[in-house]
């Protein structure tokens, strides 16, 4: 499944042009690689996200084309969850 789909079915992010958008700018991460939007997410995946002044690494569990509203929590564990220094905040912001 594409990173920028993925990271709205499982509602990470609200919108898949939020998703491409945060890929484009190196703001997304997959298995400490710079991802893009397009980048192939499987199983076993780690993906860390940096989004205003917080930063979230998830592990990818599932990646079902689709997903109700109640089982999107169930494609990914949190391992990681950060508020990210005001300094370094500023130069993903």
């Amino acid at each position: 499944m594409r990173l920028d789909k993925y990271l709205k079915t499982a509602r990470i992010l609200k919108r898949r042009t939020v998703s491409k958008e945060l890929a484009d700018q190196q703001r997304v991460y997959v298995n400490d690689r710079v991802a893009k939007p397009s980048t192939d997410v499987k199983p076993g995946d780690i993906i860390r996200v940096l989004f205003g002044y917080r930063e979230l690494t998830v592990r990818v569990l599932q990646t079902p084309k689709q997903v109700s509203k109640s089982d999107a929590a169930l494609m990914f564990e949190i391992v990681e969850e950060k508020k990210i220094e005001n300094e370094h905040a500023e130069q993903f912001s």
